[in-house]
């Protein structure tokens, strides 16, 4: 499938849904309470948006300057960019590092340091986000108990974060677990049929050079560069804690109180799911998700229309800025190239 194909079906679903949502919620009592916004919080959410995309650049600065690369912000920021759009395009929104590896190779950088500073920036959001749901949990025990959807996901994700947990710090300080382990998955899938025979080698020694890298960056990141590293992770948290404080700043612009550590809990949970969806850019369950959060703390009659504004001002236009950057710099052809060598590296890399 070619990338503007995809982007077209990323557009299409996210049309429906908007469509498919505000059907479902407004009524004729939406547009009184809309009337009464609040526009100097709208203008604080838009600079929220604004100063998380900053932030973000910063964070790719301090993860360069750890493994030894010097970027600028000016170069930074299209990377920022340009994540939205990969993520737009592919399932579980997985497809942002090839056009952000490669924009930071235009830049100077490696491709070995490239995969290692795009991946530690994603797993900086996902340990995050780990770390705010248990506190959230603990800080607000009854919010999760009244309502029951909320008690079953936050069970998986703790499970989750118990697990991701160890494998992280085996993939840090045993990595040769990793290797046994992920060749283990592997035999196992090419009995189940899943995985052919001729293709096990191959993805065996992808997967084993893979991992050493990975060890070998990590270690960077964490002696010469350690410093530069946990600049980086505090830049991390202060950009996550920024975005996280745009659902709760367009719910007070429509002029209704919400608890702050309530929000961050459900909106936490909503990113962490969005992460594991298979439709393109989270696309749908993205649009119906935020309004499930939203009602949580709002009429349903404005549930839809905020969730809506809230992907708008924090996703779409990222989208568009890094649409942008793609048609600039690549073209859709580019962007193809991009995409399918990804592919092509992902199946041979280990001839």
């Amino acid at each position: 499938m070619t990338v503007r194909k995809s982007f077209s079906i990323f557009i299409s679903i996210v049309v429906v849904s908007i469509v498919g949502v505000l059907f479902f919620s407004i009524d004729s009592a939406t547009f009184d309470v809309l009337e009464n916004t609040n526009p100097l919080l709208l203008a604080l959410a838009v600079v929220l948006v604004v100063l998380g995309w900053c932030l973000d650049a910063c964070k790719f600065i301090f993860l360069a300057r750890a493994a030894g690369e010097y970027l600028s912000f000016r170069q930074t920021i299209p990377v920022v960019w340009i994540n939205y759009f990969g993520s737009a395009i592919t399932p579980m929104q997985s497809g942002g590092g090839p056009f952000q590896i490669y924009l930071l190779y235009k830049n100077g950088v490696s491709v070995g340091k490239s995969v290692a500073i795009t991946l530690v920036r994603t797993l900086q959001v996902i340990f995050l986000l780990c770390l705010i749901i248990p506190f959230s949990i603990f800080s607000e025990a009854d919010f999760i108990e009244k309502h029951a959807m909320l008690k079953w996901f936050v069970g998986y994700v703790l499970v989750f974060i118990v697990v991701s947990s160890f494998l992280l710090g085996a993939s840090i300080f045993r990595p040769h677990w990793i290797k046994r382990w992920s060749n283990g998955f592997l035999v196992r899938m090419k009995r189940l049929g899943i995985l052919k025979p001729k293709l096990l080698l191959g993805a065996a020694r992808w997967t084993s050079r893979e991992i050493d890298n990975y060890s070998i960056n990590m270690r960077l990141f964490q002696s010469t560069g350690k410093y530069w590293f946990m600049l980086s992770v505090l830049t991390a948290a202060a950009h996550l804690w920024v975005y996280l404080s745009i659902m709760p700043c367009l719910i007070m612009a429509a002029g209704f109180h919400v608890e702050y550590m309530q929000c961050m809990l459900a909106e936490s949970l909503l990113l962490f799911l969005l992460y594991f969806v298979p439709t393109l850019g989270g696309s749908g369950a993205a649009e119906g998700g935020a309004a499930a959060v939203f009602g949580l703390f709002v009429p349903w009659n404005l549930a839809g229309v905020m969730a809506v504004a809230w992907r708008l001002i924090s996703e779409y236009t990222g989208i568009a800025l890094g649409t942008a950057v793609a048609i600039r710099s690549l073209g859709w052809g580019g962007a193809d190239k991009v995409m399918k060598e990804e592919a092509e590296r992902l199946e041979d890399a280990g001839e």
